[in-house]
């Protein structure tokens, strides 16, 4: 059997980097993110293993400090989805892209394929703060050429429905709206990152 065959073999190894949105807090783990867009993916006829890389509570800088164990080697693509918690606790903008470039820079160095998703401002943090945050992560997707998905909680965010209590996080109905809206971005992750292995 050739080496392209083998590569063909193995599923697309995709490492969900984020916080809690990720890692599905307050879901179980078939509900979170990770698992229900594995599960879509397949459903469409693609070999993936989406890993569950999300923390609860953490910033972009959090998951820059963990990156290297995180996205281990044999990962074939990432999506990160990071910078919600920098922004809800009013953090200094400059320090979510700091954070966020390195982020993506390593990653693009490693030629691993990056989707990044973006977030947007409370609307109680005023227009000041939306306008310097908010262009993050555009401004890095063009700077490296990555994937971009504008808003991860398209859809979602302002849906009583589709959030639990807190009216923050997802319920296991928004993680599917979330899933359904990013899928083709996703999809087109996955040719890059076969691609890049040449399978």
């Amino acid at each position: 059997m050739t080496a392209i065959a083998v590569a063909a073999e193995r599923p697309v190894k995709i490492v969900a980097l984020g916080d809690s949105l990720t890692a599905g807090y307050g879901l179980s783990a078939a509900n979170a993110f990770p698992a229900k867009l594995e599960k879509a993916l397949r459903a469409k006829g693609l070999a993936v293993e989406v890993v569950n890389a999300g923390v609860s509570g953490d910033t972009a800088a959090g998951g820059l400090e963990r990156l290297d164990w995180s996205v281990p080697e044999g990962t074939d693509a990432v999506i990160v989805e990071l910078g919600a918690n920098d922004m809800l606790r009013g953090g200094d903008p400059e320090r979510t892209r700091q954070a966020l470039d390195a982020i993506v820079g390593r990653l693009t160095k490693r030629q691993i394929p990056v989707l990044l998703a973006g977030m947007r401002a409370a609307p109680n943090l005023g227009g000041d703060y939306a306008r310097v945050f908010e262009p993050i992560y555009p401004e890095l997707a063009a700077k490296y050429g990555v994937l971009y998905y504008p808003f991860f909680l398209d859809g979602v965010a302002s849906d009583t429905k589709l959030n639990q209590r807190d009216g923050l996080h997802p319920t296991a109905g928004g993680i599917d709206a979330i899933v359904a809206r990013i899928l083709p971005k996703v999809e087109e992750l996955v040719a890059r990152a076969r691609d890049k292995r040449g399978s």
